[in-house]
C-alpha cells in the first residue's frame, strides 16, 4: 500500500480512468460475499460525495461492539472506503498517469483492509492538543499497518468523547453467519 500524491512538475490528467473500473466489481463482489457470510444489515443509499451523488453500501454488524463499513461508488470511478467512525481511503486516491496507481494492487488492499476489520483490527480514538481535538485511527492485519489522523471541529470532539472515544476504541470482530 503506498500514499500517492502527484508530482506538481508533472501532468495530473488520467487518459485511462476505465481502468479502475475493476474496483467497482471487488466492492460489489465483495460486499455480497460479507453480507452471506457475516450477520450485518447490509443499507444501499444515495449519499452526497464531494458534491455527487454516489451509490453507497452500508454493513452494520448486530454487535454493536463492532465496526461499520461503508462503500461508495464515485463516478471516476473508483470507491471511497469507510471504516468505524474515522477511517476514510479513496481508491484511487489520485488516479493520475503520473501517480501510476494500479488497479489490482487497489483491490488487495480493498481486500486486505476490510480483511483487518472484521477481524477487529480497527482502533479509534479521539486526542486532545494544544490546538485542538484530532481523531486517529489504527488498522492492522496479518499483512497490514495504517494509521490515519484527521482533526477534528469542536463539535464532533465533544460528541466523539460522550461516545466513548476519549480512550482507544478497539472494534471487536464481525460475528458470523450461523
Amino acid at each position: 500500500m503506498r500514499d500517492h500524491e502527484p508530482d506538481p512538475e508533472h501532468d495530473t490528467r488520467s487518459t485511462a480512468p476505465g481502468r479502475f473500473a475493476v474496483l467497482h466489481e471487488a466492492a460489489d463482489l465483495l460486499l455480497d460475499r460479507l453480507t452471506a457470510q457475516y450477520t450485518v444489515e447490509r443499507r444501499e443509499t444515495k449519499d452526497v460525495l464531494h458534491g455527487d451523488m454516489v451509490r453507497t453500501v452500508r454493513l452494520i454488524p448486530h454487535t454493536p461492539a463492532a465496526a461499520p463499513l461503508a462503500v461508495s461508488f464515485i463516478d471516476f470511478p473508483g470507491i471511497v472506503l469507510q471504516l468505524g467512525r474515522w477511517y476514510r481511503r479513496s481508491m484511487p486516491a489520485c488516479g493520475c498517469d503520473a501517480c501510476d496507481e494500479q488497479p489490482d494492487v487497489l483491490v488487495e488492499d480493498l481486500r486486505l483492509e476490510v480483511a483487518a476489520l472484521i477481524e477487529g483490527g480497527l482502533w479509534e480514538q479521539v486526542r486532545r492538543g494544544l490546538t485542538g481535538s484530532w481523531s486517529e485511527a489504527r488498522l492492522v492485519g496479518p499483512a497490514l499497518r495504517q494509521s490515519q489522523q484527521t482533526l477534528l471541529d469542536a463539535r464532533e470532539a465533544r460528541a466523539a468523547r460522550r461516545d466513548g472515544f476519549a480512550a482507544a476504541v478497539q472494534w471487536a470482530p464481525w460475528p458470523r453467519r450461523a
